[in-house]
């Protein structure tokens, strides 16, 4: 791997962008459980009991 982060110009703009990713991350992680548990209720919409 041919990492030059101490030689990168944009040096100052890598933390806030992996702060980003992270966020974003998350939130992707939320969505797809959310939607889980939404197609799980549009299949069996009777049968919670």
């Amino acid at each position: 791997s041919n990492k030059q982060t101490k030689q990168s110009p944009v040096e100052g703009s890598t933390e806030p962008l992996q702060a980003e990713i992270e966020r974003l991350r998350m939130e992707n992680e939320y969505l797809k459980k959310l939607n889980a548990l939404v197609q799980a209720k549009e299949k069996s919409p009777r049968k919670t009991k």
